[in-house]
């Protein structure tokens, strides 16, 4: 399947598999007569991709990350590190909204609080 076939198909942006073809990870694509040919395997591959990005990695994370996913032997230690990093990072930002929520909930009630003694 084409590079716009699959970007249809799958809803993939073509960025995306623009990215994909540039970091060398689609070592089972077929060029054929200057069009690149996607298999399942790309498919799933570029499923990931989009889930990394949508879960927080930034580009050179996301290629990090599939960099490590093809190589030979187990890159699992580093990529859950990997996981657990932007895992952190995502329950920090997490409990800075609640604080957040909290101290807008305390002003919230100290203005009710003021327009009840104003009654």
């Amino acid at each position: 399947m084409t590079k716009e076939e699959a970007s249809a198909r799958y809803r993939i942006p073509i960025k995306i598999l623009d990215e994909y073809e540039s970091w060398g990870l689609c070592d089972v694509v077929k060029q054929v007569m200057g069009v690149w040919q996607y298999d399942d395997t790309d498919i799933e591959r570029l499923g990931l991709i989009m889930t990394l990005h949508d879960i927080g990695f930034s580009h050179e994370e996301v290629k990090r990350y599939m960099q490590l996913s093809l190589q030979e032997g187990s890159s699992d230690p580093i990529r859950l590190k990997m996981l657990e990093q932007l895992r952190c990072k995502a329950l920090d930002e997490i409990h800075f909204k609640e604080r957040q929520l909290a101290w807008m909930d305390e002003l919230r009630n100290e203005i009710e609080k003021g327009r009840k003694e104003d009654a």
